[in-house]
């Protein structure tokens, strides 16, 4: 049975904007379900809609679009909440880090290529990178020494998880790839994939976006510091318990 294709609320001031990914995304096969033009429209939107995703620009009039991430990511029970990836002009822009620690998945420019767009929507189901982790580094190395009161909320207690659960978010938090994480613990990536799962649900994580700036909150990397090269070695040693 084929998937069926994410249905999306694209919120921007700018009908350019909205127009301009609509058509993007409908030649591509996927529904573009309402279109937004500022946060509060956004957030009604995805109440009568309940889309898959939401591509929410930052900087609108009235209720922005990190106000209305928080309204749209705050709602408990099912149905569960949408993804949403903020769109920016900026990728360094203070307010995509708030909206990260808000909950949201990620960010791409305004300028995104026509395929990465499509690319990052139909991957907005699959909790894994809806933007290079690198890329979310840099941003949280820029604003989490800023930015800790604002969003002590996403503080996790780290001791829910397992020595080797702890190396894997370590590293993950340094922007590394499923397959190179494999590689640092001579692990298979489907083993990977689980000990990310695992750390996501225990954390109650959206996704990968969300573990690099727990990483980083926690004080488990320090900013500009990333993993010491003395954890390389020691974290590249096989397992004595397989699957661990």
């Amino acid at each position: 049975m084929t998937e069926q294709p994410p249905r999306v609320v694209i919120a921007d001031d700018q009908a350019l904007v909205r127009t301009g990914f609509g058509m993007i995304l409908a030649a591509d096969g996927i529904d573009v379900v309402a279109e937004a033009c500022d946060g509060d429209q956004a957030v009604d939107a995805v109440r009568r809609t309940r889309p898959d995703l939401v591509l929410m620009d930052i900087r609108m009039p009235g209720t922005d679009g990190l106000e209305a991430t928080r309204q749209i990511l705050s709602g408990a029970g099912p149905p569960e909440p949408p993804r949403v990836i903020m769109l920016t002009t900026f990728d360094l822009d203070r307010y995509v880090y708030a909206a990260l620690t808000a909950g949201a998945s990620g960010f791409l420019l305004k300028d995104v290529t026509p395929e990465h767009l499509v690319a990052a929507v139909r991957l907005a189901r699959t909790g894994d990178a809806l933007l290079a982790p690198a890329i979310t580094r840099r941003l949280v190395e820029r604003f989490v020494a800023r930015e800790t009161a604002a969003s002590a909320a996403l503080h996790r207690d780290l001791t829910v998880l397992t020595p080797r659960e702890l190396e894997v978010l370590r590293s993950l938090g340094t922007g590394l790839s499923n397959a190179e994480l494999a590689a640092r613990f001579r692990l298979s990536e489907a083993t990977v994939k689980t000990h990310v799962a695992r750390i996501l649900a225990k954390l109650r994580l959206r996704d990968r976006a969300q573990a690099v700036v727990v990483a980083y909150e926690t004080g488990l990397i320090t900013p500009g510091a990333g993993t010491p090269a003395g954890d390389l070695q020691a974290t590249s040693r096989p397992s004595p318990h397989p699957g661990e």
